[in-house]
């Protein structure tokens, strides 16, 4: 009786002639997460097993594997020859001694001669038997057994399913470059579109000195974490402080934001065209800030002229936002109080509907605008993450 975990994907299932594709690169992902682990991932029909690891090394494979975009869901199981007599010691070895359960079985190899009705009656019988205290309920047991006759001859036992992080494995979409401020809703939002297949590098910007090293500390932080679930992300460093310190001087105060998040939505489409990104993305929702509303988004998207700009947190609301990112660990390191240069020189009284008109009657004030833009994008750097988990 061999130990195994049953890895199973679900919306791959959708893909039809494509399919293949979609299999590759999650197959890819999979082998990248079980690098630090002395095991073998063996790939079957619609079903893909980590076999010949250590118990030690058991939950630490589990939960890399559950932050894998494309994995539906998971499970420990025995897996055994499809004959019954095998089938039955291994049910009765997960069956509970007291309580309710059900009897769940797939029978994927249809050569089997039992149907998987016929063969669910049989087991569950053979479970009541073997434990007098216990009752079946087909609507809402406390107690699941599954098994699972697959087409390679064996079967696979189990009585837990793990749920995986579900959508389509990160590459299958392209990549993109995620806006990364350091507050809580940006790293959401790479999370969000990692889920959707895509992968991306990150930007950020700073006003150093008015921003410290802790705020940049933060942010590669912030990136070390999210490349758990998003891969390997470049991680960018733009700085803007002579652009903040040209706004305040010739611009009026309550357009400053909008003006400074339209430098920034240019500097990111042509770092992004220099990299080959195809996308941006931000984490803006909906009438969260001043500098999120209809009529600001509007103005700022102008700017960008090549490229979509994704904001898949656009409908959600605030807790939901924080509820995400404390389930993927980033939460704690976005709340910490280290300014971000959005911060910087920020008026009493920002513009909440600004006009196109008005915003570049503002920018024609700024003589240097070209030369901000080229100085600023001719000084990013790249900065070095954490080791990917």
């Amino acid at each position: 009786m061999e130990k195994v975990i049953v890895i199973r994907y679900g919306e791959l299932y959708l893909k039809g002639k494509n399919r293949d594709y979609f299999e590759r690169l999650l197959i890819k992902n999979i082998k990248y997460k079980l690098k630090p682990f002395d095991c073998e991932l063996e790939i079957n029909r619609s079903r893909y097993l980590v076999k010949n690891f250590s118990a030690q090394s058991e939950s630490k494979i589990l939960t890399a594997l559950s932050a894998v975009f494309g994995i539906h869901s998971l499970s420990v199981a025995c897996c055994i020859p499809n004959v019954y007599e095998s089938i039955l010691k291994c049910v009765l070895s997960e069956a509970p001694a007291t309580g309710s359960f059900r009897m769940n079985v797939n029978r994927g190899d249809k050569r089997y001669p039992i149907t998987s009705v016929a063969l669910a009656a049989k087991l569950g019988d053979a479970v009541l038997s073997a434990n007098p205290h216990l009752t079946v309920d087909l609507h809402e047991p406390q107690n699941i057994i599954w098994v699972d006759v697959r087409e390679n001859g064996m079967a696979y036992v189990y009585g837990k399913v793990l749920p995986g992080s579900g959508g389509m494995p990160v590459g299958s979409a392209g990549r993109g470059l995620l806006l990364l401020s350091g507050g809580i809703d940006s790293p959401v939002a790479g999370y969000m579109m990692a889920k959707r297949g895509l992968g991306f590098d990150a930007l950020h910007f700073h006003s150093y000195p008015y921003t410290s090293e802790r705020a940049k500390e933060k942010v590669i932080k912030l990136a070390s974490i999210m490349q758990r679930y998003c891969g390997k992300i470049r991680l960018y460093c733009v700085p803007v402080t002579k652009i903040q310190e040209a706004i305040h001087a010739k611009c009026t105060d309550s357009y400053m934001i909008t003006i400074l998040r339209r430098f920034m939505m240019r500097i990111a489409e042509r770092v992004a065209n220099k990299y080959e990104l195809g996308c941006l993305i931000n984490g803006e929702s909906l009438g969260q800030v001043a500098s999120q509303t209809l009529e600001s988004i509007t103005v700022t998207n102008d700017t960008v002229k090549s490229l979509p700009v994704f904001r898949p947190l656009i409908g959600m609301d605030k807790q939901e936002i924080i509820d995400i990112s404390q389930k993927i660990d980033t939460y704690e390191t976005s709340v910490l109080p280290y300014e971000d240069c959005c911060t910087v020189f920020l008026p009493e009284s920002p513009v909440t509907k600004p006009t196109l008109k008005r915003v570049e009657e503002e920018e024609l004030k700024i003589e240097d605008y070209e030369q901000l833009l080229d100085e600023a994008v001719d000084n990013l750097e790249m900065l070095k993450l954490g080791q990917v988990e």
